[in-house]
């Protein structure tokens, strides 16, 4: 019985023993369960209608753009094939700098997901070449970072 009682629990001091010395009351309360923690609703500062055809962040799901605001499919970005749109949402812009693309010599701006904070693509600020001005201010989404969503078949 002496083996079986060094087995047992003894449960005010929380230790395998066979018999307590520690009077009841002596010892603090258990501790509660820590409280699951509830992750707040993701929110995203714009939200496409949901009757529209939208493009959104594969990472995270944010909306990025409207199927209307698209203007070609046939760019290329720095990881593959990109998309160039009139406007997004939900980007955040960071500093411009120049770069030789394909097409030469543009002032650009990375954009990344205000959600998840991967980076899109860029905003083109400023084309120092004539055929090229109607790119400024729009932006280039990569494919690989966009989803198709809302009635897409």
């Amino acid at each position: 019985t002496a083996a079986l009682g060094a087995l047992l629990r003894c449960f005010p001091c929380e230790r395998l023993c066979g018999g307590c010395a520690v009077p009841p009351g002596a010892l603090p309360p258990a501790m509660p369960p820590p409280a699951r923690r509830r992750l707040p609703p993701r929110t995203f500062r714009s939200y496409l209608p949901r009757s529209h055809r939208t493009y959104s962040c594969v990472h995270c799901r944010a909306h990025l753009a409207r199927h209307e605001e698209l203007i070609s499919k046939s760019f290329q970005g720095s990881h593959g094939r990109a998309y160039l749109f009139n406007s997004v949402v939900n980007v955040g812009c960071g500093p411009a700098e120049q770069r030789l693309l394909l097409t030469g010599l543009h002032s650009v701006a990375d954009i990344f997901c205000q959600s998840c904070k991967t980076t899109l693509g860029w905003k083109y600020e400023q084309a120092f070449e004539s055929s090229q001005k109607y790119k400024e201010g729009k932006f280039i989404i990569e494919m690989s970072h966009m989803v198709k969503e809302n009635g897409w078949d």
